[in-house]
């Protein structure tokens, strides 16, 4: 069975335009939008989790972040060629 976080993310991902991200924001409130809060940090954890697999890229300022080492505020968007050099 498949964790609703990561489904969440993953869906979003795919309806965004290839290069763009979305907020980890979208994603909590995507999952519950009365208590999103609460959620952030599963978003962060899964996140974390898929982007050490190379599913996903995590962004600060815009650049590729380590997923075991950022702090603040972040986005997450799809691999693109770019993030391979």
């Amino acid at each position: 069975m498949s964790d609703p976080v990561e489904t969440a993310i993953l869906d979003l991902l795919a309806k965004v335009p290839p290069g763009k991200s979305v907020s980890p924001e979208d994603v909590a409130r995507s999952i519950d939008p009365e208590s999103w809060r609460r959620t952030l940090g599963h978003v962060r954890a899964v996140a974390r989790g898929l982007a050490r697999q190379g599913r996903l890229v995590i962004l600060r300022h815009n650049k590729p972040a380590d997923p075991d080492d950022f702090k603040g505020v972040y986005r997450l968007r799809l691999p693109v060629a770019e993030d391979a050099g």
